[in-house]
């Protein structure tokens, strides 16, 4: 039994050879890694890696976790620039018996002297965005702040190891050194090969006050399955902070247990998540709430799919 779950459409490409990892027989931490470098990789995809939106500097600061569920390793990077595959350097810190977080300068001398890639992630594509919001902000007083779409992901193998990991450049136009909750253990992701992983994506300032990604390998340790763990945590903690603030942020998170069962629950429209299982093909789904609020999956239409590309891959002006 195997399988791999993620958040946002944008995981599919990377799902798909990591299924196919898994299927030969990978560990979870290969198949892991080479799927969410995938999406790193992808400039088009512009809240992760290479193309990832820019600071209100117009600098790109990635964030990156990796969790194993073996051994309860972590290792994470935070506000770390000019270096491809953030996920990688935290996998490479986990391996270490201390210093396993690292931020900013102290991550990219990490990154340097272990020899991983040095590279420009502004893309040209990624400045006509900066440049476009910044006029918006001035003509129609919009807030800046938008796109923070992490990617996140669970995984078992064959011999029922799991990891976690996630990877994002977080707010677009954020302030420089801005951290969310992607790096943080227990509220960007969490995994328990015993048990089962979960990972986040959405407001990172809201997400972390709930620890969420936690909290739903707890409820899963008490018997609740994947879906009823992340219905039940963003569900209560949806309310929490509605009571408490008057408003809660985007909080979506997904999770897989160690049978290889899974779910995922949201407080948005238009949540994407991608799944592949031994009886499972890769598969994007999209969440649906019916008209008393509760939420459902819907298989995404092949015309859904064809416009999700041409949109982000569209030819780009400057206002």
């Amino acid at each position: 039994m195997f399988g791999i779950i993620a958040t946002w459409r944008m995981a599919l490409e990377g799902i798909t050879e990591a299924d196919q990892m898994l299927r030969d027989g990978a560990n979870c931490q290969d198949a892991l890694e080479t799927a969410v470098r995938a999406v790193e990789d992808f400039e088009y995809y512009k809240s992760v890696g290479y193309g990832g939106l820019p600071n209100e500097e117009m600098q790109v600061e990635l964030d990156a976790a990796w969790m194993d569920g073996d051994t309860l390793s972590i290792g994470a990077v935070a506000a770390i620039k000019d270096y491809a595959n953030p996920v990688s350097i935290a996998r490479k810190l986990s391996l270490e018996p201390v210093n396993n977080m690292l931020v900013g300068e102290g991550a990219e001398k990490y990154a340097h002297k272990n020899g991983f890639e040095r590279k420009n992630m502004l893309t040209e594509r990624a400045k006509i965005h900066y440049h476009n919001r910044m006029k918006e902000v001035k003509e129609l007083e919009l807030k800046p702040y938008s796109g923070h779409d992490t990617v996140g992901m669970v995984d078992l193998d064959m011999d029922g190891s799991m990891a976690a990991a996630t990877s994002t450049s977080g707010l677009f136009m954020k302030r420089a050194g801005r951290v969310g909750d992607s790096p943080i253990s227990g509220s960007g992701f969490y995994v328990d090969s015993e048990v089962g992983g979960a990972t986040a994506t959405g407001l990172g300032e809201d997400l972390f006050k709930g620890c969420l990604s936690y909290e739903i390998v707890r409820l899963m340790k008490e018997g609740l399955t994947p879906q009823e763990a992340c219905e039940k945590a963003v569900g209560d903690f949806d309310e929490v902070l509605k009571k408490r603030r008057g408003k809660a942020g985007d909080l979506s998170l997904i999770a897989m247990n160690n049978k290889g069962e899974w779910g995922c629950a949201t407080n948005i429209e238009g949540f994407s998540f991608v799944v592949a299982t031994e009886n499972l093909k890769p598969t994007v789904f999209l969440v649906k709430f019916d008209e008393n609020g509760k939420q459902y999956f819907e298989e995404a239409s092949d015309e859904w799919m064809e416009n999700y590309m041409k949109t982000r891959t569209a030819p780009l002006v400057r206002k």
